[in-house]
């Protein structure tokens, strides 16, 4: 008898769709080795890009597997307030990821309070930023961190890069690193970009020239990387974003549509 093959959603393609607004890093790092880590809290001006609804083209490899798809992104920013809606498909399996975060806009940029996701075939997690009680928490296990300013979750982080570029353009100059404490599913720990080059990024509306911003491997990535491009001259938002994975396997998001709301 013919075994029959089940086909699972590419984990190369979650694990991009979670971080930067198309999704976060996947994966439960160890809680402990996160709370040991540095935890920045560092006040920098920032400037939101305007509100919008952006769309992105999805290609990723997994164990040779070809896989295409799209996420559309809705993000809003005014009146001292955020909100960032994400779904991401993929054609052979419908919708794999959906996120969202929203939260308030204070002297450190955006202030997430809620951030949720729902995967693939998964049950929703939430992480809560309590402000009043300056404490961190998630609807799976009992872990906690404290607030001490400028936390982000996987799905804010990429915008309150593009808001702090956006404000301070100068200082996003190759070589110039930028940390931040970013929250997952069920545990947070740091997070560190470095500014690469600028590079030429081809969208669906032209050839735009971005800032290329590098996340390196964290400690039990096994050699994971993400790339982000932010550019100028369209308000900083992302036009493209990159997961490698140490096998080979990788996810490119890129930008195909951004109209302005």
């Amino acid at each position: 008898m013919q075994k029959t093959r089940t086909v699972r959603p590419p984990r190369a393609a979650v694990l991009l769709a979670l971080i930067l607004g198309a999704g976060a890093m996947a994966g439960a790092h160890a809680a402990s080795d996160a709370a040991a880590g540095p935890h920045p809290s560092v006040k920098r001006a920032h400037s939101e890009p305007p509100s919008a609804d952006l769309s992105y083209n999805i290609a990723a490899r997994q164990h040779g597997l070809t896989i295409n798809g799209t996420a559309a992104v809705q993000w809003r920013a005014g009146d001292g307030k955020y909100s960032l809606a994400v779904e991401s498909r993929a054609a052979i399996f419908g919708k794999i990821l959906e996120t969202r975060s929203e939260g308030l806009i204070d002297d450190y940029g955006l202030a997430p309070v809620a951030f949720y996701e729902k995967r693939f075939r998964k049950e929703a997690n939430t992480t809560s930023f309590k402000r009043d009680a300056k404490t961190i928490s998630f609807s799976v296990g009992d872990e906690t961190y404290p607030i001490k300013g400028g936390e982000q979750d996987r799905a804010s982080i990429q915008w309150q890069i593009a808001a702090q570029a956006r404000a301070t353009p100068d200082k996003f100059k190759p070589g110039s690193e930028w940390s931040y404490f970013v929250a997952g599913r069920r545990d947070a720990e740091q997070w560190s970009f470095k500014v690469a080059n600028v590079e030429p990024v081809q969208t669906g509306g032209g050839e735009v020239s971005a800032v290329h911003l590098v996340r390196g491997p964290l400690a039990d990535d096994k050699g994971s990387q993400v790339d982000l491009w932010l550019a100028p001259s369209m308000d900083w938002y992302p036009v493209r974003v990159v997961f490698k994975d140490a096998d080979g396997d990788f996810v490119d998001q890129t930008l195909d549509k951004v109209v302005k709301k």
